[in-house]
């Protein structure tokens, strides 16, 4: 296929090593010492949960809830939602019909070989540096929003539910961020409309990340450390298999998920529109020897081609503006050529 010929290397999927039955992964897969999970007194420490369930179209008269959502971004960068409306149903069949997938033989899994140019598609890296140490993980990603992206024809045709049960979670997720965004918007003391401001014509996709048994998973990662590049990510965990940790402070915090729920994190892009208000936070993913894992990260993006900088009402005297405006195409650009990196997008931002 002329796209894996796009790749720096020849593309290798991780679900393929691990049915291979060998007992070591390969060199190219092996963490540092330092970037390899491991687990500290802290690690029982659970992220905030917070109930949605008076969270209505009309945030500003829902002041408890939007001041816990506030609170969690602010301290954590993360939260668990429950009572969210979506329903668990709905939840429970898109994970089965992407575990379908990822269960086809892989001549139909390679139809769908995504490119760096796009992502788009069935794909086993991030990042196009020649000789990078890579994850233990393949994905499928896929756009909801701007519709002049979305293309049927590029996602999934097996299962046969797929296609249409991925509509309609896109729509029930994209209509909680948009509610979600108004209340970290009241949050902030703005009006309501603020944050979305910088969201209209919002860049909607979804990343189905899936992390194949691990030899040795003590040496590797499913997904390296890093922040989320967009505006906010819902994610969607496996029901059986942890293996999400967030960093709090200098601990790395499993996250025990609560059922039905959905783990929400505040993404870079409202990290600098907040001004800092709102973090940001470096989550990584760890790997298991006995189980693979399924999880499906929906991201919701600001505008693609307008400078994204600190909210004016936000800029004072005491708190000057702490980035320098960038679009998010130009942002995002850094994790396709890099891969996950930490927070050094991010940083590279503050004003000097």
């Amino acid at each position: 296929m002329d796209c894996l010929r796009d790749w720096p290397e020849p593309v290798v999927r991780v679900q393929s090593l691990s049915d291979s039955g060998a007992t070591t992964i390969p060199d190219r897969y092996v963490k540092p010492q330092s970037e390899r999970a491991s687990v500290d007194p802290g690690d029982m420490v659970g992220i905030p949960v917070v109930d949605l369930a008076m969270l209505t179209d009309d945030v500003a008269n829902c002041e408890a809830t939007v001041t816990a959502i506030a609170d969690a971004c602010r301290q954590w960068g993360f939260f668990q939602a429950v009572n969210h409306g979506v329903s668990p149903g709905l939840m429970r069949g898109a994970r089965e019909v992407w575990r379908g997938f990822f269960h086809l033989p892989m001549d139909e899994k390679q139809r769908y070989a995504n490119s760096p140019k796009t992502y788009e598609g069935y794909g086993s890296r991030l990042g196009i540096e020649r000789g990078a140490i890579l994850d233990w993980g393949d994905y499928f990603f896929l756009h909801f929003l701007p519709l002049c992206l979305m293309d049927h024809d590029k996602w999934p045709a097996l299962p046969p539910a797929l296609r249409e049960t991925s509509d309609e979670y896109g729509a029930a997720l994209t209509k909680l961020c948009r509610r979600l965004l108004r209340a970290l918007s009241i949050g902030l003391g703005l009006d309501a409309a603020c944050l979305p401001v910088a969201f209209d014509d919002e860049g909607v996709c979804m990343r189905v990340n899936f992390y194949p048994r691990c030899p040795q998973p003590e040496l590797t990662l499913g997904l390296s450390a890093h922040s989320d590049p967009g505006g906010m990510t819902v994610l969607l965990v496996d029901d059986h298999v942890t293996g999400l940790q967030v960093r709090k402070n200098d601990s790395w915090i499993t996250v025990q998920p609560v059922p039905d729920a959905f783990i929400v994190n505040v993404g870079d892009q409202i990290q600098v529109l907040s001004n800092a208000a709102y973090k940001s936070v470096e989550h990584r993913v760890m790997v298991n020897a006995a189980a693979e894992r399924l999880s499906m990260a929906f991201f919701y993006n600001p505008k693609s081609d307008v400078p994204i900088g600190p909210i004016r009402e936000l800029v004072t005297c005491d708190r000057p503006a702490l980035y320098r405006p960038m679009t998010f195409d130009e942002y995002r650009l850094f994790i396709r050529k890099k891969g996950p990196r930490g927070k050094s997008q991010v940083d590279s931002l503050v004003a000097a």
